[in-house]
């Protein structure tokens, strides 16, 4: 039986050029660089410019995904982006890229789920495209976190910077089993009830204000890892995969701790993790696609690798995607 996949075409990311090293970090705020990367294995991060906008950001990595991808820009009829950080309360940030990028037909919108925003903007545009109600879409994760973090407080502002990264899809028939190329499931879950472990103090509804990143550092951490692994294993048992099957865990580079603990936990080898978090920090719904680029374009990352994505992020929101490249 022949079933519909959302194949990666192509991918593209983009880092603001000014970087962060944790030595300058320690002249702003009560920390050092051991400090940093003891606890999360970061060692720089990336700041976007004055007047540099999320918009900006997502632009350029959706620019090099679709060069990547060698298709013609007029042949994107969808447009998703996961953000936290947009340029405006309203319109979607998602509407600016579309206009930078000169397409004024299909849809284009913003998608939130913090952290996780990369996986279930993949999903939405996955179940999008198998429907046939679109046939080619732009999944873009963009953050400027630095906008929203409050920089005395070392807990947070360690942790986060800038990026971007996207990916092309296609809808394309298969055999349907899990040999096929492109998004072979995705799993989404969230939990409302952990909201105030990790938040930002501000919005339009409640304060007129944009507000600061709050986390209880300990409480996160502890929930991570079994909401990881429990989404990957739901991957595993709905196609009939194993941990050994896996050529690549592509995680939310959110801390390296939390990475390698779930890793363990699901008897993923160290050596089939990609790791970027110690030269971008967390870029939330960008770093999923920041580190597939940088894989791919190392040479790790091949031609019908099996890959799985997680994430979790505020809200509690967590998810996973089984990926074959």
């Amino acid at each position: 039986m022949t079933v519909m996949r959302s194949v990666v075409l192509g991918y593209g990311s983009y880092l603001p050029e000014r970087i962060l090293t944790n030595a300058e970090l320690a002249k702003m705020v009560d920390t050092s660089d051991e400090w940093i990367i003891q606890r999360t294995g970061i060692k720089q991060r990336h700041i976007a410019a004055e007047g540099e906008f999320t918009s900006h950001l997502g632009l350029k990595a959706a620019q090099a995904a679709i060069a990547n991808a060698g298709i013609d820009t007029q042949s994107i009829d969808l447009i998703v982006l996961a953000t936290s950080t947009p340029d405006n309360t309203f319109p979607a940030t998602a509407v600016a890229i579309q206009n930078g990028l000169g397409i004024n037909h299909g849809a284009a919108f913003d998608l939130q789920a913090v952290c996780s925003g990369f996986i279930f903007a993949l999903a939405t545009a996955d179940n999008f495209l198998k429907t046939g109600a679109f046939k080619r879409a732009l999944v873009i994760g963009a953050e400027t976190f630095s906008r929203i973090l409050d920089w005395n407080d070392r807990g947070t502002c360690v942790l986060f910077g800038d990026g971007a990264g996207a990916v092309v899809l296609e809808a394309q028939s298969q055999a349907g089993t899990s040999a096929d190329r492109g998004i072979l499931t995705t799993h989404l879950r969230s939990d409302g009830r952990h909201k105030d472990k990790l938040f930002v103090d501000g919005g339009p509804s409640s304060t007129q204000t944009v507000g600061h990143l709050r986390m209880e550092g300990r409480e996160v951490f502890k929930h991570a890892v079994g909401m990881i692994t429990d989404v990957i294993v739901d991957a595993f048992d709905a196609t009939g995969t194993t941990a050994d099957d896996i050529d690549w865990l592509v995680p939310h580079q959110a801390n390296k701790r939390i990475i390698d603990a779930s890793a363990k936990k699901l008897h993923i080898a160290p050596q089939k993790v990609v790791l970027t978090v110690d030269r971008h920090g967390n870029t939330s719904a960008a770093s999923i696609p920041l580190a597939l680029a940088a894989a791919a374009d190392d040479g790790r990352i091949k031609k019908n690798d099996l890959l799985m994505l997680e994430a979790m992020g505020g809200g509690f929101t967590w998810g996973s995607a089984l990926l074959r490249w």
